[in-house]
């Protein structure tokens, strides 16, 4: 095959492929679900951005302390009522969303860098290499996710970055199974027989023309587990193995309001409702853009 041949067989396909997200973002739009979910991840991003300047009351964020307003329940000035030192509470569950977000996002980086490689040459070289990465990706597999973030993390010392680094531990295995499973069913394409024709080395097969044509169903992963992750996370948090005081998380909030549950039942009605509409903005999202790639996609 020459390398006009080549090349007419990528760009064709580059062409189709162009099409097909045009027809599919319009699919995307259509469904009133993904919209939702959308609108719901933006409105939290926004709020994570913007924290700063429309937070009402910034320095709650801190060692500020009101023993003078504690425990005041939802007003006019403190919608979302104080906490047990006097903090506002919509202050804290709008930077709040600063730490799951970032939690979310790093977790996931990590785990699509780690996995992703490996995936791809477990996949492609096949033989032996696949079969050590794939036992390896098993054995981690067997091990429930919170289990071995909270085993980690209880070894280190409880801040924000070992608890990301403990959940990211055991994360990127769904990302190699995965990409291992997609790209058995790409390098049989054409173009990568092309590729392979012209002498092209694996790595470039493997990382320049396959890896471009699985992104779909990596992207609807990526987003469904971001919301599983801003779970996990406020799940340390709550254990106090998070982020460490003063510093707000949604999950650190509602462990402290559980004490409290009856009589000052704002504490942790309100971190818990920011967790389930984040967590629901990302899975509308990801579950409307499974449908417009026509993916399947473990979960």
């Amino acid at each position: 095959m020459s390398v006009l041949e080549r090349d007419r067989i990528i760009d064709e396909s580059a062409r189709q492929r162009l099409r097909d997200v045009r027809k599919k973002g319009r699919r995307f739009l259509q469904n009133p679900l993904s919209a939702v979910g959308l609108l719901i991840v933006l409105t939290v991003i926004l709020t994570a951005i913007f924290a700063p300047v429309i937070a009402p009351y910034p320095a709650d964020t801190g060692d500020t302390l009101h023993f003078d307003q504690t425990n005041e329940a939802p007003s006019i000035e403190h919608p979302m009522g104080t906490d047990t030192v006097g903090r506002d509470v919509l202050t804290r569950v709008m930077y709040g969303a600063r730490i799951s977000l970032l939690m979310g996002l790093v977790v996931v980086s990590i785990a699509v860098a780690i996995g992703v490689p490996l995936g791809l040459v477990a996949g492609y070289l096949g033989g032996w290499v696949n079969t050590v990465i794939m036992r390896v990706t098993d054995i981690f597999l067997a091990i429930p996710p919170v289990l071995l973030a909270l085993s980690i993390t209880a070894v280190l010392t409880a801040n924000l970055w070992n608890a990301m680094i403990a959940i990211a531990f055991g994360w990127w295995t769904w990302y190699a199974r995965l990409v291992q499973g997609e790209v058995l069913s790409v390098k049989e394409e054409e173009f990568v027989e092309a590729s392979e024709s012209l002498g092209a080395s694996w790595p470039r097969v493997a990382f320049k023309e396959i890896l471009p044509n699985i992104v779909a169903p990596l992207t609807v992963k990526a987003t469904l587990d971001m919301g599983a992750v801003i779970l996990v996370g406020a799940a340390l948090s709550f254990l106090g193995l998070g982020a460490q005081p003063p510093t707000p998380t949604w999950g650190r909030m509602i462990s402290i309001g559980r004490d409290h549950v009856t009589s000052q039942w704002w504490l942790a009605t309100f971190p818990g409702l920011a967790i389930s509409f984040t967590v629901l903005g990302f899975n509308l999202l990801g579950d409307g853009l499974r449908d417009m790639f026509d993916v399947e996609v473990e979960e």
